[in-house]
């Protein structure tokens, strides 16, 4: 009798613990985030170049983030999956390119893309080729600074808020969420645009949610390549 209630007993922990990965796993979209390297740079915290030189003046990857449509996230689904860069190998490049590591002290970006993998790729329900894969061609089909200066949105000017978002939308086709920081003067400066990817990471879609944040009317989109080459 003993043995058949810890039979038992073991069967309800594991099946409690298939419902609890299958929770974490779950997600209803993914939030693609790019960001402006000048404003990662312009801030009292500044930044490092990657060991592999200062990046180009365009946008980076962030991220691509499992969310669901209540706000909340799972991350770190499985804490035995580490990043591999054999994994990725054919990628590097692209990765070291469009989707370097501005953090100090300046760094190959292996540790960002663990991180990244780590916490949020985990939950994606893709493999570790699949998830760099798919944000960067998703970056690439954005194309967001060409977008910007199609509208008459180039680097170095003050713009209103409303029209970069007006000017992503209908580049791209969907809603973006714009997340500002503020330079070492004060201003608030275009920092981060956050675009929302369907749960299959095929297509964008409209954001089910967005992000809490604020910016003010007028932001600036700052010069990175006006940027003194000491950071």
């Amino acid at each position: 009798m003993k043995l058949k209630s810890a039979a038992f007993l073991s069967l309800l922990v594991l099946q409690c613990l298939a419902v609890l990965t299958v929770a974490q796993n779950d997600f209803d979209f993914f939030y693609l985030v790019q960001q402006w390297p000048a404003s990662y740079c312009d801030t009292k915290r500044s930044c490092c170049y990657p060991t592999t030189g200062k990046p180009a003046e365009d946008f980076s990857i962030h991220g691509l983030w499992p969310n669901r449509n209540d706000g909340s996230w799972p991350s770190n689904c499985d804490e035995g999956s580490s990043f591999h860069e054999s994994e990725v190998s054919d990628l590097v490049k692209r990765m070291q390119q469009e989707w370097p590591s501005l953090a100090c002290p300046s760094s190959d970006g292996v540790r960002f893309w663990s991180h990244e993998w780590e916490k949020h790729g985990t939950c994606s329900l893709l493999n570790q080729h699949q998830y760099f894969q798919t944000a960067l061609d998703l970056k690439d089909k954005s194309n967001l600074l060409q977008v910007l200066k199609d509208a008459g949105i180039r680097p170095g000017k003050f713009y209103s808020l409303e029209k970069i978002k007006e000017a992503i939308q209908e580049g791209v086709g969907y809603t973006p969420f714009i997340e500002c920081n503020v330079d070492q003067g004060g201003n608030r400066q275009l920092y981060q645009v956050y675009l929302c990817v369907d749960s299959s990471a095929s297509d964008f879609i409209e954001c089910p949610t967005f992000p809490h944040g604020r910016c003010g009317s007028e932001i600036e989109f700052p010069s990175f390549s006006s940027l003194h080459d000491e950071a």
